[in-house]
């Protein structure tokens, strides 16, 4: 059996959304994944990975570490035990292969595919470029290039998926809440730009409660404040409203059962957004323009896209919002927010209710066809 390194060392949004091109691989050979701590967890609940490598990389991330030159040697070594027969590293459009294709060069790799606009002598045995409009379509499609490209089936219908069974939904979930159904509003993300600031989050959370909505909190362990701050707004606002935090009392694949449950989700561009249109929950999306909507959307439910997408701080790719006020989400208002949740929220309980097939298509789990 062909043995196959896949790359992708960012973190686990990025992951998830590599999940179609490396189920494609998995149907000519087994595959490793090669993932940045950050990515880890979403990689080993991806379907089709054999095992989870991890490797700090100091050219990935929002905080890259230092180079240290016995991890990266120890890598290599990792690589080598591996006997792997071809790597195929996945990176979005501003990044370079080149840097993991030299060490799978050294560690004997003999076929090597990757996405590169600089030019990458014998490093790469195929070289991809991303299509027209710039930086290609979306991200899923891209890796998708790659996967196809070192030999695997391109899929009819790619989507998104995770490995079951999930595990139960936490018991700060009360019975009456899953079977009356709710919303999850995730107001942080892992770069401030793309995410809600409290005040503003708080609002849309009370706009939800009153419009009749159980509303579920969630969030990493360092967003509590955030989510605290959300929920006290929206208590307040709303005394008799249903608003739980689960802020850090998740990892991630019990968030993903969390989302699943849900009738929609409300989030910025950040990884949950596309946990849950892996599980077929359907996005509110409120989504920053620092980058491009067409290439990060959420992939394969339905999505409404909120925000000013023509803000000036478009394709600016800004950690830390540029314009005062962070205007291209805040002024999302809780009117509008309410609004898309009501018509995503509603197909999902129709779909639940009366369309076996929708269920099936929104909501279980299966290969590519």
């Amino acid at each position: 059996m062909t043995r196959i390194l896949a790359v992708r060392l960012d973190s686990d949004g990025d992951v998830l959304l590599t999940g179609p091109a490396i189920r494609a691989l998995s149907r000519i050979g087994t595959v490793d994944l090669l993932a940045s701590p950050s990515g880890a967890a979403a990689a080993r609940l991806l379907p089709g990975v054999d095992a989870v490598l991890e490797f700090d990389a100091p050219w990935s991330g929002l905080r890259p570490p230092s180079v240290d030159t016995r991890a990266v040697h120890s890598l290599i070594e990792r690589l080598r035990d591996g006997g792997y027969d071809q790597a195929v590293i996945f990176t979005s459009f501003h990044q370079s292969p080149l840097p993991v294709a030299l060490l799978a060069r050294m560690a004997g790799i003999p076929h090597v595919v990757g996405t590169s606009v600089d030019y990458p002598g014998s490093l790469l045995d195929v070289r991809l470029k991303r299509s027209d409009p710039p930086g290609g379509g979306h991200e899923v499609e891209a890796a998708l290039e790659a996967a196809v490209a070192a030999g695997a089936p391109r899929p009819d219908r790619p989507r998104l998926d995770v490995r079951r069974p999930l595990p139960p939904l936490p018991d700060r979930v009360p019975v009456e809440v899953r079977s009356r159904g709710y919303v999850v509003l995730h107001p942080g993300a892992s770069v401030p730009a793309r995410g809600l600031r409290a005040e503003h989050a708080g609002s849309l959370a009370s706009a939800l409660a009153a419009a009749g909505h159980a509303v579920v909190l969630t969030g990493g362990s360092s967003e509590r404040e955030l989510v605290a701050a959300t929920v006290e707004r929206a208590r307040r606002e709303c005394p008799d409203a249903t608003v739980l935090d689960l802020a850090g009392s998740t990892d991630l694949a019990g968030l993903a059962a969390v989302l699943e449950a849900a009738d929609c989700t409300v989030v910025g561009n950040t990884g949950p957004a596309h946990l849950s249109a892996a599980v077929g929950t359907p996005v509110v999306s409120l989504f920053s323009p620092v980058v491009p909507a067409e290439r990060w959307r959420p992939y394969g439910v339905p999505v409404r896209l909120l925000g000013d997408q023509g803000a000036p701080c478009r394709d600016s790719r800004a950690r830390e919002c540029p314009v005062p006020g962070h205007p291209c989400l805040s002024e999302i208002s809780g009117a509008a927010v309410v609004a898309a949740v009501a018509e995503l929220a509603g197909r999902t309980v129709a779909a639940r209710s009366t369309d076996d097939d929708v269920v099936r298509h929104l909501h279980t789990p299966g290969g590519d066809r």
